[in-house]
């Protein structure tokens, strides 16, 4: 199970729920209804978009989020873009005032021009990653980890920061969850598709 239990008790993760329901699930009724970024087809479709643009979804988000990232010690969140560059926003956005934690993404393409001001490596853009430190990759959705993944491997290799956890709104239960811990990464969920689609 990835969703930490004592959020399951929060009424900001039930209402939280309940608007995920709402605005970003899709039945289709039949295993092959979607075609999924992966490749792989599915009855259910996660669109979080929706939901990070909503604000009463991104404060409660932003509370779910914030309440793991204090546990975790960590000093930076980001990761791959499209999907985790408004989540990371969010995040920092209702993070407390006094709260040291930065934000960053990681291009799935380098551009070549993100670090002049920061001194990041190619395709890591945003807070100067330059000191070190914890830092969590925050995802929308996981169905295989792949992606996370990926973003990991890029941000321990290229720079001194250690990827402490990955947080991902939604965990489809397509084996994520078995790829994270086979990279020895920890990994966790706000809502699994369970939580969502029964």
């Amino acid at each position: 199970m990835s969703v930490y239990p004592e959020l399951r008790n929060l009424e900001s993760w039930s209402r939280l729920r309940d608007l995920v329901h709402e605005l970003a699930f899709l039945d289709g009724g039949s295993d092959t209804a979607f075609t999924l970024a992966s490749g792989k087809t599915s009855r259910w479709f996660f669109d979080m978009k929706p939901v990070m643009m909503h604000p009463e979804c991104t404060k409660l988000l932003g509370e779910l989020i914030n309440l793991r990232l204090d546990s975790m010690d960590c000093r930076f969140v980001g990761g791959l873009e499209l999907g985790a560059v408004p989540l990371t926003a969010l995040v920092i956005a209702t993070s407390e005032e006094d709260c040291k934690r930065r934000g960053i993404m990681v291009r799935k393409e380098p551009k070549g021009r993100g670090g002049r001001k920061t001194n990041n490596p190619p395709g890591i853009e945003g807070t100067s990653l330059a000191g070190g430190g914890n830092i969590v990759v925050l995802e929308d959705v996981t169905t295989t980890g792949g992606s996370a993944i990926k973003a990991v491997q890029m941000l321990e290799s290229e720079t001194s920061c250690k990827v402490v956890a990955v947080i991902s709104i939604l965990d489809r239960e397509e084996g994520g969850v078995e790829a994270f811990e086979k990279a020895g990464i920890n990994f966790e969920s706000i809502f699994t598709r369970s939580d969502i689609s029964e």
